[in-house]
């Protein structure tokens, strides 16, 4: 290679050369500096430029010009075009989604991560990393109170998670039930009488799952609610009845522990014995509420989860890492035989001969990021006491914001109990007509967002547009509550008075002109 183009290829990747440790110092020192001004700093949850604005301003970047740029000059640029305008995740008002905040040790682990590029489907791509995943598992196991053969892996989050449980109940059930290996030899026609049954509060994964899992959303049998919308084990004791009378199979229920809305935990101990008494496979999705097993004060709310067959639970939420990570775990880790694949030039069957771990047997990806890592360095440095805190002052600070709308009576709380950190809500002001009501709620919502004033959520709730808050950001006080809460009541009082006009939104601003430069 010519000198010049080999001084070149030098800088540009990680090695132990003088040019590359200089170019990643100046490197991560720019992006650590664009990061911090454009991102960092911001004083709104959300910049309020409308989807025609900041597509007409992306639509002026040249994603492979010719030549290259300067790093420092690109930098800048997408801390001006890009930073500015994507959701400040760390700010209180940023309060939408199960979408946390950052804790700092994971982005200096997210640093590590990225650049020693570890791949985690075999053992010779990823060494020592293999190990720390299988510590953390286990490490997991025990967290739940699972013992023996417990096994697990980490995901991308609750989505795949989700997926991966209800394959192995499905391949499990049809093993059982027909001594036919789903692997080798496919579904038996008897597949289409089979049943999961979840309640109708559970997360759109169980019917998307179903769906890839070749039995169709119909599979789903959604059970009602109770009081704290909560599975209803009555629902569900008649519906299992029903599908046994009428000849199809359920085979599964998905339990619930932290529903997207409320935050709601299904009774897990009395499903956990119908799952024993109807020989049904158990999966507890508790990709939201898994993290209350970190504290002494809540953590009796996942009472009974140790029952479940398999579980899912996302760090990506209350644990505070950088999405995306989560884990699938397993009370019987000889299940993931079930789906295991062998190619000779990844995991081959000499490697378990000799004790060689290759961990892309137990997962749906093949090529997959050391996100154990990220975990392992937060948990070291922070600790379970700490992490403990932060989880309980959410769950506080919840009821504490329930309780504030619930004396307020231009609001109207939905949830006044909330069982972890969101609560659903709505504003009535002075309207008595709910398809009035409806409207103000996703007015308020849509003003806020393109006012760059909050992030807020909203759903549906027996037909009622709702408006929800979820309370993960540990730096969130009951001040920034009230101050979201007078934005809601402010804007719902001048929508009011405008008698229906609309707020301003992104259908609104398209036709304005917009500039080049912000």
């Amino acid at each position: 290679m010519h000198e010049k183009a080999k001084t070149d290829t030098e800088r540009l990747f990680l090695n132990g050369s003088r040019q590359s440790a200089r170019e990643y110092r100046l490197a991560i020192s720019n992006a650590e500096k664009i990061l911090l001004e454009q991102f960092a700093n911001a004083r709104q949850p959300f910049s309020g430029r409308s989807v025609q604005e900041l597509s007409n301003r992306i639509g002026d970047l040249e994603p492979c010009p010719e030549h290259g740029r300067d790093l420092l000059e690109v930098l800048e640029e997408t801390g001006e075009v890009i930073l500015k305008n994507l959701l400040a995740v760390h700010h209180p008002a940023c309060a939408a989604h199960l979408h946390c905040p950052p804790l700092i040790p994971s982005l200096a682990a997210e640093a590590i991560i990225s650049a020693a590029n570890q791949s985690m489907d075999s053992w010779d791509q990823s060494g020592a990393a293999t190990l720390l995943e299988e510590k953390l598992v286990k490490w997991l196991c025990r967290l739940f109170g699972y013992t023996g053969q417990a096994d697990g892996v980490f995901t991308s989050g609750g989505t795949q998670s989700n997926l991966l449980g209800l394959l192995l109940a499905r391949d499990w059930y049809i093993k059982e039930q027909f001594g036919r290996n789903v692997q080798k030899d496919g579904l038996p026609p008897e597949a289409e009488r089979m049943r999961i049954l979840c309640a109708k509060t559970a997360h759109f994964t169980v019917q998307k799952s179903a769906a890839l899992l070749g039995l169709g959303e119909k599979a789903v049998v959604s059970i009602e609610t109770d009081e704290h919308q909560r599975l209803c084990l009555d629902d569900l004791d008649q519906k299992l009845a029903r599908l046994r009378f009428v000849g199809l199979l359920p085979f599964a229920v998905v339990a619930t522990a932290g529903s997207t809305d409320f935050g709601a935990i299904d009774p897990l101990p009395a499903l956990a014995d119908r799952a024993k008494q109807y020989g049904l496979w158990l999966h507890v999705d508790a990709a939201y509420g898994g993290t209350v097993m970190l504290s002494d004060q809540h953590r009796s709310k996942l009472d009974g989860i140790e029952h479940a067959d398999s579980m899912s639970v996302d760090f990506h939420k209350l644990f505070y890492q950088p999405i995306s990570c989560g884990a699938f775990l397993t009370k019987n880790g000889r299940h993931f035989e079930l789906i295991k694949s062998n190619a000779d030039y990844l995991n081959p069957e000499e490697d378990e001969d000799q004790g060689i771990p290759n961990l892309v047997g137990k997962s749906l990806s093949t090529t997959r990021r050391f996100d154990a890592l990220k975990l392992f360095i937060s948990m070291q440095t922070i600790g379970r006491a700490a992490f403990a805190r932060m989880i309980n002052h959410t769950i506080e600070l919840a009821q504490q914001t329930a309780n504030l709308i619930a004396q307020d009576s231009k609001l109207e709380c939905i949830n006044r109990e909330p069982a972890l950190n969101a609560v659903v809500f709505r504003y009535i002001g002075n309207e008595a007509e709910q398809s009035r009501q409806n409207k103000l709620n996703r007015e308020i919502r849509r003003s806020l967002l393109w006012e760059g004033k909050a992030v807020i959520a909203q759903t549906k709730v027996d037909g009622m547009h709702c408006l929800k808050l979820t309370l993960l950001n540990p730096r969130t006080t009951l001040d920034d509550v009230k101050f979201i809460l007078e934005e809601v009541k402010r804007t719902g009082s001048l929508l009011e008075l405008r008698k229906g006009e609309r707020s301003p939104c992104p259908t609104k601003l398209q036709n304005k002109p917009v500039s080049k430069h912000f």
